[in-house]
């Protein structure tokens, strides 16, 4: 299922391997046995990173964060003082991006987000690890000068996560969106928040 790539460390491949068996088998699937199975490492390998189940969610979820930062890109953002249709464009790639090229991450993703609703432990390691996220698109939200940015931020969050959710595991799963459809969708929202 997963194979080492060059530079890759061990924990990143048991991480991307739990990432991999999450999408595909769901939560069930994954074990540490399955882990090593799946990654061609010897019996043990993933126990001796992460020794209890607990700590190879966390493994998951952090890699997951490492992960979707480089997808969603954030820190690439524009200047949201440029206005917003330049960020509801941007917005629309990252969002696109987690439809198609990385479906598998998003539905690894609502695996854990599921899992945490369980596991309290997890739900805090978890939301901590998506706050980077929040806090960066609030900051945007900010800058285009938003009235409410808590408020703003929250609708934004919630509306690429109903897409998200819709498109990948919802009723609207057998087709993405195009890009242009994720832009428009984008640039409704925006405008309506900030009354343009």
């Amino acid at each position: 299922m997963s194979v080492r790539t060059a530079g890759q460390s061990r924990s990143d491949l048991v991480a991307d391997t739990a990432l991999a068996l999450l999408a595909e088998r769901g939560m069930r699937g994954l074990t540490h046995r399955a882990v090593d199975e799946a990654a061609g490492l010897p019996q043990g390998s993933t126990s001796n990173l992460a020794r209890t189940r607990q700590a190879l969610l966390e493994l998951a979820v952090r890699r997951l964060a490492d992960r979707e930062a480089r997808v969603l890109a954030l820190h690439e953002m524009p200047d949201p003082r440029a206005g917003s249709a330049l960020l509801a464009d941007a917005l629309a790639l990252a969002t696109h991006r987690a439809l198609t090229r990385n479906r598998e991450l998003t539905v690894a993703r609502y695996e854990l987000a599921l899992e945490a609703t369980r596991r309290p432990e997890l739900r805090a390691y978890f939301d901590a690890t998506g706050a980077r996220f929040r806090d960066q698109l609030a900051t945007l939200v900010t800058g285009l000068g938003s009235a409410d940015p808590a408020r703003h931020t929250l609708s934004l969050i919630a509306w690429a996560d109903g897409l998200m959710f819709s498109c990948v595991a919802g009723s609207f799963g057998a087709e993405a969106p195009s890009l242009e459809e994720v832009r428009a969708g984008l640039r409704e929202l925006l405008d309506g928040m900030l009354g343009a």
